[in-house]
């Protein structure tokens, strides 16, 4: 089968490749892919960012988010059948999506939205997870709290806003000024235009932050917590309870130096920090695909390319000028 395969690590290691068709274990679905979107996360394990924590064997298929049809089911799967259209983002070591075929642990799929089409459902796992994970079993977010988003117009953004905004909160939101409608429309009820204003100057007393952006994003944001207010950030510096999320609690003193500066500054603050790395759960699949059903959530695309067209599907999500998930087609 044709796939797109990690060879070495860098800008320039992912490559067209023929690969086995995967070997279908008891416990998996093969998944005929009609649709995988790109995440930033593609571009952090295709340059090896994550390479001594998640240990994967090159040449290996890059793609954590997919869309599809089942056409061969394990001895132990139940719940799915060949025919079913289905949705996911594989676990760690087992990712593959940009593949014509991927092999799924069944207990990280869903049944696809039938009212999304496969671009959109594709374009749905990661970030879906990713808003329900750090909202509700992070920062058990409730009605009436604060929580700030960066990069609201962005795939992440535009997902977490939505989510927050379900779950009852006031949201405020960082975003270009060619963007503030499209923001608002997702649900952000204070929009700052990054072009012309600090979002550090004009916003306080928040409970969350959900942070896609950096050190420097980052540590302006722990100022506009209220006291003891959680900054999360998906891009880093890990923290020792990633440790413990990756199985190798050994890491936990390294973690904890990376994080050293963040989290002091933090406690001086009396505000807490917290590194996000998202878990492939099936279970909040199935609840969020209910969401997107009845139309309380909704993708948001930018564009769709040709499977054939991957690594350009790639170089494009890479200039940052995406607003909304990338998604390839088959």
């Amino acid at each position: 089968m044709k796939a797109f395969v990690v060879t070495k690590y860098g800008k320039d290691g992912l490559r067209a490749a023929d690969m086995p068709r995967p070997a279908v274990g008891p416990r998996d679905v093969l998944v005929d892919v009609r649709a995988a979107s790109i995440n930033p996360l593609d571009k952090m394990v295709r340059d090896g960012e994550f390479k001594q924590l998640i240990k994967y064997k090159r040449p290996f298929i890059l793609g954590h988010d997919v869309s599809g049809v089942v056409v061969e089911v394990g001895s132990k799967v139940r719940g799915f059948s060949i025919g079913d259209e289905v949705f996911g983002r594989p676990r760690d070591l087992r990712i593959g999506t940009f593949a014509e075929f991927i092999a799924i642990d069944f207990d990280d799929v869903a049944l696809k939205p039938r009212s999304l089409s496969f671009a959109e459902a594709a374009a749905v796992p990661l970030v879906a997870l990713a808003a329900w994970q750090s909202l509700i079993d992070l920062a058990h977010v409730k009605p009436g709290q604060k929580a700030l988003v960066h990069a609201g117009a962005g795939g992440l953004g535009s997902t977490v806003i939505q989510f927050a905004k379900h779950l009852g909160a006031h949201v405020a939101t960082t975003a270009h000024t060619k963007d503030f409608d499209k923001v608002r429309a997702l649900g952000a009820d204070e929009v700052v235009d990054y072009t012309k204003q600090d979002f550090a100057e004009v916003l306080a007393g928040y409970d969350v932050v959900l942070d896609s952006l950096g050190p420097a994003s980052l540590e302006k944001s722990l100022t506009v917590l209220k006291p003891g207010g959680l900054a999360i950030s998906v891009v880093g510096p890990p923290d020792p309870a990633f440790a413990d999320q990756l199985g190798q609690p050994f890491l936990a003193p390294v973690m904890a130096l990376l994080s050293r500066k963040v989290r002091k500054r933090a406690k001086k603050l009396g505000v807490r920090y917290s590194f996000f790395f998202m878990c492939a759960d099936g279970a909040e699949l199935k609840l969020l695909a209910d969401l997107y059903e009845s139309g309380t959530l909704r993708p948001v695309l930018d564009k769709t390319f040709p499977f054939d067209e991957t690594i350009e599907a790639m170089a494009y999500v890479e200039q940052g000028k995406a607003n909304g998930k990338i998604v390839v087609t088959r």
